[in-house]
């Protein structure tokens, strides 16, 4: 019985986080992904920016391609991506929707166990950060100049110089899904944005001591510490994220910070209605202080499983508030079915060229925007 006993448990941890990933982050349409020539010509000369993956909560070595989940290395290099923001979770609770989502449980805990990561992760959120960030750090180290992680302006114009001269280098972006990863403790903004943190979201998909959440249970704006937070963060330079945030949090953070802020994975409510989605409001408001909407390509964004889902929501911003204010934020590897993974992006560039866009126009969407603000925001 023992031996039966050792043998499942060994199994639990082999096999359990493999077939979780791979249950969880599936596509619609599979690789290997083509595109007609004009499409390929188009493509090959875009740089592609993605402002949202939550690849770092899951086992997999970003440096190895793998046929499962959405996101590593290979698969971006092939999609011609050059700049990836590559977001931080540490709370996912059970039973999490679009309209109402209590903050009592944890699928991310069980996730740390099945994945042997250390045990001061397994109770704290914190903790479950900073390692998510030093794994981005050690694929860093070990890519050989092929993954750089951007912490300052100049480390995106070395970057773009890089790329310019032939490489084909990817940036990544660490971010923060959720600040209940302070754990009610301030000063860990300056201590995360020390480990590498450049963008953050006061919420993920629950209300927390920060500020409410589009699918929390109160839907409050920001709270007391939030505002202290808020400040904190604009003081250090760090980008706001206000995906998932409630309407009262989406209004009071724009009232109380000076720069533009992102949306960094979202659909929008006229092409598909969805309380996670943004109305029109929110854009004009979003686009009149010169922040951005990164559109998803998962099913409960966009309503579909086509590239011309995602062309339907993109050309909605742009006839809203102009090509400026639109970009890419596909939640790749967020337990979600995705249009397709990250070598996929030429399917997008042909359906953009396909819809009328031009090639300026594609450039913009599929990176231009995000780089253009990176570049003014990174300190």
């Amino acid at each position: 019985m023992a031996l039966v006993f050792i043998l499942l448990l060994v199994a639990f941890f082999v096999f359990a986080p493999r077939v979780a990933d791979w249950r969880l982050n599936r596509v619609y349409i599979k690789p290997p992904y083509q595109a007609a020539g004009e499409s390929r010509e188009v493509h090959e000369g875009v740089l592609v920016a993605d402002l949202h993956s939550d690849f770092l909560l899951w086992k997999r070595d970003l440096l190895r391609r793998h046929s499962y989940g959405h996101v590593d290395l290979p698969r971006l290099i092939e999609g011609n991506v050059s700049v990836q923001v590559f977001s931080v979770v540490t709370k996912a609770p059970r039973g999490r929707n679009y309209q109402e989502t209590e903050d009592r449980s944890d699928n991310v805990t069980w996730l740390q166990i099945a994945q042997l990561r250390p045990p001061s992760t397994w109770t704290s959120l914190y903790a479950r950060a900073l390692y998510q960030a030093r794994r981005l750090h050690d694929a860093e180290r070990r890519s050989q100049g092929r993954l750089v992680i951007l912490r300052k302006a100049e480390d995106l114009e070395r970057h773009l110089d890089r790329r310019a001269a032939g490489s084909k280098s990817v940036a990544g972006l660490l971010a923060l899904e959720g600040l209940h990863a302070l754990e009610g403790d301030e000063s860990r903004v300056e201590m995360l944005f020390e480990t590498g943190f450049r963008m953050m979201a006061p919420v993920h998909m629950f209300d927390n001591d920060v500020a409410g959440a589009s699918s929390g249970v109160e839907k409050y704006g920001l709270t007391p510490f939030g505002r202290r937070v808020l400040a904190r963060m604009e003081a250090l330079g760090v980008i706001v994220d206000l995906a998932h945030a409630s309407p009262r949090t989406f209004d009071e953070v724009l009232d109380a910070v000076s720069r533009p802020v992102v949306v960094s994975h979202a659909g929008v409510r006229a092409t598909y209605d969805s309380p996670r989605n943004l109305s029109d409001g929110q854009i004009r408001r979003l686009a009149s202080g010169g922040g951005i909407v990164g559109i998803g390509c998962w099913d409960q964004a966009i309503g579909g499983s086509r590239p011309e889902d995602v062309v339907r929501a993109i050309r909605h911003v742009v006839d809203l508030v102009g090509i400026d204010h639109v970009a890419l934020g596909t939640d790749f590897d967020g337990t979600v079915r995705t249009v397709f993974d990250a070598s996929g992006y030429i399917l997008l560039t042909e359906a953009l060229l396909k819809a009328g866009f031009s090639d300026e126009d594609v450039r913009l969407v599929m990176g231009g925007n995000v780089i253009r603000l990176l570049a003014s925001l990174l300190p």
